[in-house]
């Protein structure tokens, strides 16, 4: 994830909307009983941070899965493992 992009996602007072879902009932009294002992103030902010943990995941996985195809494709093209090294360097540095 670029750093900007992460500066922004630490941001508390990011804009919020209003969602519905529909979740078992069990489901939630579970939440309201985890979140108190996680240290949270109720079970929203709760599933806020499991969504959050999930998607941050799946987007480092989804981008890691592009990086990885470019790399093979850019080997099957003859870069050297040196010059994709570099790049990668450079690449994360910024």
């Amino acid at each position: 994830m670029k750093a900007e992009t992460l500066k922004k996602r630490l941001n508390k007072n990011r804009p919020m909307t209003t969602i519905t879902i529909r979740i078992p009932e069990d489901v939630i009294e579970d939440l309201k009983k985890v979140a108190p002992i996680l240290g949270f103030s109720g079970y929203q902010p709760l599933i806020r941070v499991y969504i959050g943990q999930g998607l941050r995941d799946d987007l480092e996985r989804l981008e890691g899965d592009t990086v990885s195809a470019l790399i093979a494709s850019l080997k099957r093209r003859g870069v050297s493992n040196e010059v994709i090294e570099e790049a990668l360097k450079e690449v994360s540095q910024k």
